[in-house]
């Protein structure tokens, strides 16, 4: 039977609003008077994190005799002990580390530097023991962080120290932009073509005009000089490749096939076949006495702006606009291998005259591959950030880059170390717009440099000889995060 109804007070309604600024009264009551007030200090504990902090950055300072002592007292003892499992923390050198890990089940960690005592080397195999032993034979570094985390030297190469390169001649005499340049195997004299449609000849010592070509309707952008017989080739914007008797100085040959102009141009070393490469997206293999095209290497989406040839597989490697670069079996007339690791168009590659890579451009970094696998290498370690429209390499490492801008950037190949970054000053009359560098070529000893510029004038570059490792140092910083791609 239930018990009798008990007489509830009458509680007040309170609205929401009344019972919050209730309860924000109370907690004002509360911690108001001690608002702004830190606790008081505990003794104990600031004396830990001191203790804790010194030992920290003086531990390795701390005299070694009496830690020695105590080291092999402690080895003596665990060697009357049986044998067991040992909770000892050891952290040796590497010298050190090799006969600890024979021992045998432990968990031995020993701060202490690579230079180890003796009596250390089987501390962890003998019986229970939970010290942590601390052997500090140098005083110079801080011992308690070093032996954890060994200071691993760089293993990128370091670049050797190059003079810089200096303009000591300016050649005038094109009327248009300066697209092609290539070198004859005599070192005499190089031709260049430009877009006057015009190829000239010019001596390599005195710089001086010798022979003007006239034949092209459209810019000359692509030179080639034969080694084997007295021919030089060109090809043009007027899709015309031309072959040239220089001893007739006229046009003896020419090899129709392209749909549209023609960028590039490359001989083989061994064979007697010519490659170009153009605005219709095809790589054509010519074979320079017949006027026969053997092939057409079609595979590119976009316009072929670079080629190079090799005696040996893959003898035709070819870039593209399409941001690509292919290499080809010149047997089958098929794709070996495409490489996809730049973003932007490969409008320059240069292969090393030695050894067995080569190198590639394009606005956004410059990759260094392998040959014959096209393995990628690495990329140089500054970004010239504009357009490079030409590269080429000598024999002793110096890489050269001209871009749109005109800037000519020296590197060193091994390391991909950028040693100087010089700027092409425009000829009088010119505006600075016209600071561009479309083609740049070594001469056959590698130790001239010329550069075919938009202000129709042709440079000539050499080293300084009066530079010295103290008036021009070597400013390398090997890289901290290396990409992989």
């Amino acid at each position: 039977m239930p018990g009798p109804a008990m007489d509830l007070e009458p509680v007040e309604p309170q609205s929401l609003k009344k019972l919050s600024l209730k309860s924000q009264k109370r907690a004002l009551d509360l911690f108001s008077p001690t608002h702004g007030r830190l606790p008081p200090p505990d003794p104990e504990s600031k004396k830990i994190r001191i203790s804790h902090k010194l030992n920290l950055e003086y531990g390795g300072t701390k005299s070694t005799n009496e830690p020695r002592r105590q080291v092999n007292s402690t080895t003596t003892a665990h060697r009357n002990q049986p044998s067991g499992s040992s909770d000892v923390l050891a952290l040796p050198g590497p010298e050190g580390s090799r006969d600890a890990q024979k021992a045998g089940a432990q968990n031995a960690l020993v701060v202490g530097p690579s230079a180890q005592p003796k009596g250390l080397n089987n501390v962890g195999a003998s019986g229970k023991s939970s010290a942590i032993v601390s052997t500090s034979a140098s005083s110079e570094r801080n011992l308690s962080t070093s032996a954890i985390m060994e200071r691993i030297p760089s293993k990128w190469p370091r670049p050797e120290w190059r003079a810089p390169w200096k303009c000591y001649r300016v050649i005038s005499g094109h009327l248009g932009w300066v697209r092609s340049v290539a070198f004859d195997h005599s070192n005499t004299w190089f031709c260049t073509g430009s877009a006057d449609r015009t190829i000239k000849i010019w001596d390599v010592a005195k710089g001086t005009l010798k022979l003007t070509l006239t034949g092209h309707i459209e810019q000359v952008r692509g030179l080639a000089v034969s080694s084997k017989h007295t021919y030089m080739f060109s090809a043009g914007d007027d899709k015309q490749v031309k072959c040239w008797d220089l001893e007739q100085n006229k046009v003896i040959r020419s090899y129709h096939g392209h749909l549209s102009g023609v960028y590039c141009l490359g001989l083989h070393p061994t064979i007697d076949i010519l490659l170009t490469g153009g605005r219709d997206s095809v790589c054509r293999v010519w074979d320079i006495r017949t006027k026969m095209q053997i092939f057409a290497l079609a595979g590119h989406d976009n316009t072929v702006c670079s080629v190079f040839t090799r005696p040996t597989d893959p003898q035709v490697v070819t870039g593209s606009h399409d941001s690509t670069i292919k290499f080809w079996d010149l047997r089958y007339g098929k794709t070996m291998l495409t490489l996809t690791h730049h973003k932007k168009s490969v409008r320059a590659m240069a292969l090393h005259p030695t050894e067995d890579c080569f190198a590639s451009a394009s606005a956004e970094n410059i990759k260094k591959f392998n040959l014959p696998k096209g393995e990628f290498l690495h990329n140089m370690l500054s970004q010239q950030k504009t357009i490079i429209n030409s590269m080429a390499v000598n024999e002793e490492g110096v890489l050269a880059t001209g871009g749109d801008n005109g800037s000519l950037w020296f590197w060193d190949w091994k390391s991909g170390h950028n040693f100087q970054q010089a700027q092409t000053i425009v000829q009088p009359g010119s505006l600075d717009s016209e600071a561009g560098i479309y083609a740049l070529s070594y001469d056959v000893t590698g130790s001239r440099l010329v550069t075919c510029e938009a202000d129709k004038t042709i440079k000539m570059w050499r080293e300084d000889e009066t530079a010295t490792p103290e008036t021009h140092p070597l400013n390398f910083k090997p890289p901290k995060d290396i990409r992989r791609f």
